[in-house]
């Protein structure tokens, strides 16, 4: 069965850093993935050229053409890469517009990989204060290594730490897809009638949220 990735690109410019990045990270899930021996099939969705039809679709509540292929690709993918340029010290409109317009649900328990690029590494903890949060609530399951980049990172000075994250976080989305998979995430999952029903105890839900097992 082959894994599908999906590697999603908010970058303005052409050409763009972000767009780099997104190629770069790509690249090194393909080769991570390969590594496991499972077949790999990565698309890319670029948002720029779709940044028309979702406008049209926040005042419509329809999606068409390009981008009713790019939410459907989404869909039906086993993992994500998400690569956005920091505006404002936060993610881009444009992306997040994207994922405001797919469907609830739709990001359970799927594994990402989040990145973002910037001019100046100050921009770095957006990693941690915008995106992760964003996923989290989205209830995709992110990758532990984030990867920012600056400018500088692309330059014929970087002494190779921008590809040693890129493959570390690779590696981390590969071993996720090995061992999870959405519907098994998403059927785990209690609803609120099953909490009205049996209200899990207190204890328990402390353990949890202190990362313990509970048997």
């Amino acid at each position: 069965m082959t894994t599908k990735i999906v590697v999603v690109s908010a970058g303005l410019s052409v050409p763009s850093s972000t767009r780099l990045l997104a190629d770069k990270l790509g690249d090194a899930v393909e080769r991570a993935v390969g590594a496991r021996g499972q077949e790999v099939d990565v698309q890319h969705v670029e948002l720029r050229p779709l940044a028309h039809a979702l406008a049209d679709h926040l005042l419509t509540g329809f999606a068409t053409g390009e981008l009713a292929q790019a939410i459907e690709a989404v869909r039906h993918a086993d993992g994500l890469v998400v690569v956005t340029p920091v505006f404002s010290a936060s993610y881009s409109g444009l992306f997040k517009t994207f994922f405001d317009v797919l469907e609830n649900g739709m990001l359970d328990g799927k594994p990402v990989v989040i990145a973002a690029t910037a001019g100046t590494a100050r921009h770095s903890l957006v990693l941690d204060h915008a995106l992760r949060p964003l996923f989290a609530y989205l209830r995709a399951v992110v990758v532990p290594t984030g990867v920012f980049a600056a400018s500088e990172d692309f330059g014929a000075t970087d002494d190779g730490s921008l590809d040693k994250r890129v493959e570390r976080a690779a590696g981390e989305l590969a071993a996720l897809l090995g061992v999870a998979s959405a519907p098994a995430a998403t059927a785990q999952r209690r609803t609120v009638a099953d909490e009205f029903a049996a209200p899990t105890p207190f204890e328990q839900l402390l353990r949890e949220a202190g990362g313990t097992s509970v048997r």
